[in-house]
């Protein structure tokens, strides 16, 4: 039997799945729950153990991990009869590993202590592919006893972890990161469309932009979607449209402007309303290849 603490795991989707077994890797005892019977089933053939309830995954877990779309379903999760928050043993940490409102980690946190649980709003950036890896950057809002407690986990998770401030400041810092890399893409989707048109050898302009400080993760990570047009989804456009949207209001709230990251948001929104939403982010070429008159 492991002495390492017992997991209970909520969302086992493109991040959640990967990052879970990575868990099991490492030693960690995971009890997981997800709508989706195959991804339970993905689990227990890691090594994990299915739940048939959230109930019944975190009854007995001494660290809970969340990761799910957005702040309606982390809601939705935590509170009510069947929630964590009802069914969790006092004492309990929450890592919420989502993207949502730095709002809704505060109120999270305020209605757990409540109930005697701990929580951490801890946001990652990656991808899916850092996800498998476990080379996500975690970006981290709560108290440091709690960070301190949770940190041999995240650290089978991710490789860049950082306590922000307190509860909220992971997801306002992860806002932040949304916004910088919706307008590296829609940059790099300006610039590969640029080159094509002008009968450049677009691998190789890649490879050399990438070399100088043009050159970035984003690039790195994106490079080969834009050259083979493969958007099948490691980050949706939904779920970057959320973010958008995150990140513009967080901004309005406290007065920063975004004049950029404004326009971004309204190019994301516009690739999802033409049915778009449930391709990669780097399908923002998508959109700058219609508005320079190519048929997509």
């Amino acid at each position: 039997m492991s002495n390492l603490p017992k997991v209970a795991w909520i969302g086992l989707g493109i991040m959640g799945s990967p990052m879970s077994e990575n868990l099991i890797k490492a030693g960690y005892p995971v009890t997981g729950f997800t709508l989706e019977q195959d991804k339970l089933e993905r689990l227990a053939a890691a090594g994990g153990t299915a739940a048939g309830s959230i109930a019944e995954a975190v009854k007995d877990a001494d660290v809970i991990i969340t990761m799910v779309p957005a702040s309606p379903q982390v809601e939705a999760i935590s509170y009510g009869p069947e929630g964590i928050l009802e069914n969790a043993r006092s004492g309990a940490l929450i890592i919420d590993m989502s993207s949502i409102t730095p709002q809704t980690s505060v109120d999270l946190a305020k209605n757990a202590a409540e109930k005697g649980l701990r929580v951490l709003d801890a946001p990652v950036s990656g991808g899916e592919a850092g996800a498998i890896e476990a080379v996500l950057s975690i970006m981290v809002g709560g108290e440091q006893a709690d960070f301190d407690a949770a940190l041999p986990i995240l650290e089978a998770l991710g490789k860049t972890i950082v306590l922000c401030g307190p509860h909220g400041s992971g997801q306002t810092v992860k806002a932040a990161n949304q916004l910088i890399v919706a307008v590296n893409i829609q940059a790099c989707a300006e610039a590969v469309v640029f080159l094509e048109k002008s009968g450049v050898n677009l691998q190789a302009a890649l490879d050399v932009l990438n070399g100088g400080l043009a050159g970035s993760t984003v690039l790195t990570r994106k490079k080969d979607n834009f050259l083979n047009r493969d958007f099948k989804p490691g980050f949706r456009i939904d779920l970057h449209h959320k973010d958008m949207g995150i990140v513009t209001d967080a901004a309005r709230n406290v007065g920063a402007a975004l004049p950029v990251g404004a326009v971004v948001a309204q190019l994301v929104a516009s690739l999802r309303a033409q049915g778009d939403g449930g391709l990669d982010h780097s399908a923002l070429l998508r959109a700058v290849e219609r508005l320079s008159g190519s048929q997509v």
